[in-house]
């Protein structure tokens, strides 16, 4: 049946857990809007993700999912559920693909529980859609768009939305007025999931270097406080004007300083999703993970990658020789940099 015969009133989505893959269901999510425009609707994330939705006009509420703190554990899930029930949602459409999405919107008593039959949970959800092998393959904004065909809703645009709060705005246009001139050019040398998609902190000096020696650019150094000894080396090749931000700011304050960036170097990772999704030009670096389903969905964007016969292994260590990433050069890199930056 399709969820256009409902008049929910009350509409519960659960969020993906990290940031780059919010990133690529914010067409979804503003589908889910486009299709209940009466509708209120809730977005239950893990704290980290929040800054994604937080602006958002597709989003009425934002709901966190403390798994760190009260909602730990199953007394903490539990918990949740209990908080969930009193909210007195119609509906549940789980973008997280866990069993424990859907045994947490069972739990809460929700009774329209929308979501991919996968990892278990079919017999949770009402309206199960199957994943099949083309789905797998496809790229994660398709995925989570064809899920909302799928239950009948009229997808939207195909484009990524990310809308910041103004005080981020307004700190990251203070903070380009008070450095020097020259294009803003940020490297991400980090990235979450292992250090097989990251590559080397030198390179990443050495690509710094050449931008400052060879263009004029002041470099911005993004990041977590466990990026800190990558972003030393980088800042270290050219002092002055690599401007090391690694744990210093907020999500938020992250995300518009890169959306002033002339151009974006990144490994995949949540921030290369934010350049996408804010339009700046990209370079985006592929080693063990795959660019067809999680790559850039940009038309502004470069992937660098080689095309081995042991890649895409989607793991978070390299088991062989890291030749991957060890082939990517500094000057393959640059030259795109250079480009974009010319055009």
């Amino acid at each position: 049946m399709s969820l256009l015969s409902f008049r929910p009133k009350n509409i519960l989505i659960r969020s993906t857990n990290w940031i780059g893959d919010a990133i690529m269901t914010t067409p979804a999510v503003r589908t889910v809007r486009e299709n209940f425009p009466e509708a209120r609707i809730s977005v239950l994330v893990q704290p980290w993700v929040a800054d994604v939705f937080v602006a958002s006009p597709h989003v009425d509420e934002i709901i966190l999912y403390q798994k760190k703190g009260e909602h730990q554990g199953v007394v903490g899930m539990l918990r949740l559920a209990r908080e969930l029930a009193a909210r007195r949602f119609d509906m549940a459409i789980l973008l997280q693909n866990a069993f424990e999405a859907a045994l947490l919107a069972w739990w809460a008593g929700i009774p329209v529980r929308c979501g991919y039959s996968r990892d278990g949970r079919r017999l949770l959800l009402t309206h199960p859609v199957r994943l099949t092998r083309e789905r797998r393959q496809l790229h994660q904004v398709y995925y989570y768009q064809k899920l909302m065909a799928d239950l009948g809703l009229k997808p939207g645009p195909d484009e990524l939305f990310l809308r910041l709060p103004e005080e981020a705005e307004l700190w990251a246009t203070h903070f380009v007025d008070d450095h020097g001139p020259g294009p803003l050019v940020g490297l991400n040398p980090g990235a979450a999931y292992g250090p097989a998609k990251r590559w080397p902190a030198e390179r990443y000096a050495a690509l710094a270097g050449r931008l400052v020696r060879e263009l004029g650019a002041q470099v911005l150094v993004f990041g977590t406080a466990a990026d800190q000894p990558a972003a030393a080396a980088i800042q270290a090749a050219a002092a002055g004007q690599v401007h090391e931000l690694t744990g210093r700011t907020t999500l938020a304050q992250a995300m518009a300083l890169i959306g002033r960036c002339r151009c974006f170097v990144t490994n995949d990772s949540g921030l290369m999703h934010v350049a996408a999704a804010l339009k700046t030009p990209l370079v985006a670096l592929f080693g063990s993970t795959d660019a067809v389903a999680t790559g850039p969905f940009s038309d502004r964007a470069v992937v660098v990658q080689r095309h081995l016969a042991c890649s895409p292994c989607l793991k978070t260590h390299c088991a062989t020789d890291f030749r991957c990433m060890l082939e990517i050069g500094v000057d393959e890199v640059f030259e795109p940099v250079r480009r974009l930056l010319a055009g």
